[in-house]
């Protein structure tokens, strides 16, 4: 039995190796717990960097079943309109995305979108602010499907849009999001042939983690407020744009 879930783990994943992924997803986890997003812009660009063997699949798993703890703790506080919307314009942009990949070059387009994040949470800092109007998060989801396919990290154009609503409200909504785009993906993965056991044991191997950075940022989010959640939203929203820089253009392929 040992023997058999050794196999699944990928060659070189070792214990020596473990520490450093189980604290990346401890520490992404906690961080969304609080801000309502989070996990995969701090987890996807170091995964891509030091542990390709999570992407994209390991983590959809951990990023799923952390969206799903999130809407369960906040569920009466979910705005299912704005999450139809959001998931609306998401999946237009991911259809734009897969019918536009063979066009035009991936590191054009990464490096458009993640210095136009910047520039927005640079204006954000500043003291412009989005309104999560309708036509606002039809083009957020719009710019999220567009880099989650294109990049694995789509959450920054959400926490541009979405910094000003009330931190219970975000963080039940963007459980929604994050919950049925992760299935989506995985789905989408599977088809594929990119996405199959050996994946999904990866990642059940760091749910113990996950789910201790979820349960210990339950006590931590009375003593944010919204301003403070809202910095917490623009920094990582930073953090994933530079990730995208970094992905492009240090990764090979």
């Amino acid at each position: 039995m040992a023997d058999a879930l050794i196999a699944l783990v990928p060659p070189g994943f070792a214990l020596a190796h473990f520490a450093g992924p189980a604290a990346m997803v401890f520490v992404a986890a906690l961080l969304q717990g609080i801000g309502g997003m989070g996990f995969a812009m701090v987890s996807a660009p170091l995964a891509v960097l030091f542990y390709p063997e999570l992407v994209p699949g390991p983590l959809l798993v951990l990023g799923a079943g952390l969206a799903l703890l999130g809407l369960i703790r906040e569920r009466r506080e979910v705005d299912w309109t704005g999450a139809s919307t959001l998931m609306g314009g998401r999946v237009v942009g991911t259809l734009v995305a897969g019918a536009t990949l063979s066009i035009l070059p991936v590191t054009l387009f990464s490096t458009v979108f993640a210095l136009l994040i910047l520039t927005g949470v640079a204006f954000s800092l500043s003291g412009w602010r989005v309104a999560p109007s309708v036509p606002n998060m039809l083009f957020a989801g719009f710019a999220s499907g567009l880099m989650g396919t294109i990049t694995s990290s789509g959450a920054p154009p959400f926490a541009i849009v979405m910094q000003s609503l009330p931190p219970p409200r975000l963080r039940a909504t963007m459980g929604v999001v994050f919950f049925l785009g992760a299935l989506v993906s995985l789905a989408m993965l599977g088809v594929v042939g990119l996405f199959g056991w050996r994946e999904t044991w990866l990642g059940l191997l760091l749910f113990p983690f996950m789910i201790l950075g979820f349960a210990v940022s339950s006590p931590l989010t009375r003593l944010f407020s919204r301003d403070a959640v809202r910095l917490v939203l623009l920094a990582l929203a930073g953090f994933g744009a530079v990730g995208i820089l970094a992905r492009v253009w240090l990764v090979p392929g």
